[in-house]
């Protein structure tokens, strides 16, 4: 298994920012690569909630293993090529000077074997590059939100 973090720290409060996460299914509203989402559960939030995401020709579904309201989201992503048996993305915030740290962990399970962890290695650091979209696109969404009820 190979792991990649990345981490950006937003001008707002968590709150804020955990409102954000915790709108499950409407990532799309600020992952820049999300064409689009929804639920695919009756449960919204917490630990088994599920969201489909669409990524250009790609199905994607996301299931919530960790809700620790507001500090830790994580999610098992299905849909990948067979040859990689799991990825899951685990967002942490806490306060900070500034507002909120937020970190993406992702973490990349391709198999035990060194061509394998290799191939995991260079998944996980393709995927931290999405993950520094992501943080900006969350950046720019919170922002926009607080403004709004400023």
């Amino acid at each position: 298994m190979a792991e990649a973090t990345r981490s950006l720290d937003i001008p707002a409060p968590p709150a804020a920012v955990w409102g954000a996460l915790a709108d499950y299914g409407s990532i799309s509203a600020w992952a820049p690569d999300v064409d689009h989402s929804c639920l695919m559960s009756e449960q919204a939030s917490g630990a088994g909630a599920v969201r489909r995401v669409q990524v250009g020709r790609i199905v994607l579904v996301e299931r919530v293993t960790q809700w620790e309201d507001p500090e830790r989201l994580a999610y098992r992503i299905e849909g990948l090529p067979a040859a990689i048996s799991s990825v899951t993305n685990t967002w942490h915030l806490e306060p900070s000077r500034d507002g909120t740290l937020v970190s993406v962990t992702t973490a990349v399970n391709v198999g035990p074997r060194p061509p394998q962890q290799l191939a995991s290695r260079a998944i996980a650091a393709r995927l931290a590059k999405v993950s520094d979209g992501m943080l900006a696109g969350l950046r720019g969404h919170v922002r926009a939100r607080e403004g709004s009820t400023s």
